[in-house]
């Protein structure tokens, strides 16, 4: 077996192995439901009663929570804080980018809603401060996954092509790329690879 097979045949595997992650992941949120005590209506959790009391219990109140606060975390909360700005012109200048590229490329537009994912705010253990801290960082790590999806999807349409060296940072399209320097499959494939996506088939 050639090494281009091998690694066809090892991707196929990590395929087949994030299937199963997934599915056992499913498997585990319903098992934390039940041992945590919530449920999902309609996308929002809802605690029972008597945990939500619990929860309340284990709340540290703010100023408390300032009080036992390094000063050096304190001080530096407004440069972190400050980077929210940049991430948001990000979110929109992305949004507003695939709503009229995608269209003109006929590339299925990114749900923005299955990357940015902000629900620790219900957790009544949190404080105010807590739960700011988690919707940003909900908020900032989601658009990076939703930034990098719709980045890789333009990828997939104009450059589909391996680079000359391995790299850590490839996304999951980048295995139906053609190999560096085969002029011969881009040009005849291109346009295949352009309409490939999941959601097509």
């Amino acid at each position: 077996m050639s090494d281009k097979n091998k690694i066809e045949e090892l991707i196929e595997k990590l395929r087949e192995t994030q299937s199963e992650i997934e599915a056992k992941l499913e498997e585990l949120f319903e098992e934390q439901k039940q041992q945590f005590q919530y449920q999902l209506q309609r996308g929002k959790v809802k605690f029972d009663e008597a945990v939500r009391k619990l929860h309340k219990q284990q709340k540290i109140g703010i100023f408390r929570y300032l009080f036992k606060a390094k000063l050096s975390f304190v001080l530096s909360a407004p440069i972190i804080y400050s980077m929210v700005f940049p991430i948001a012109l990000l979110d929109l200048s992305i949004t507003i980018y695939q709503h009229i590229c995608f269209r003109i490329y006929k590339i299925p537009r990114v749900k923005r809603s299955d990357f940015i994912v902000i629900d620790r705010q219900h957790l009544a253990y949190l404080n105010l401060i807590e739960k700011f801290n988690c919707l940003y960082c909900g908020y900032g790590n989601g658009v990076m996954a939703y930034v990098r999806e719709v980045i890789s999807r333009t990828e997939q349409f104009w450059c589909p092509i391996k680079h000359a060296k391995p790299y850590h940072w490839q996304h999951a399209r980048t295995d139906k790329f053609f190999d560096y320097g085969d002029a011969d499959k881009y040009r005849q494939q291109l346009s295949e690879l352009r309409k490939d996506w999941p959601e097509n088939k």
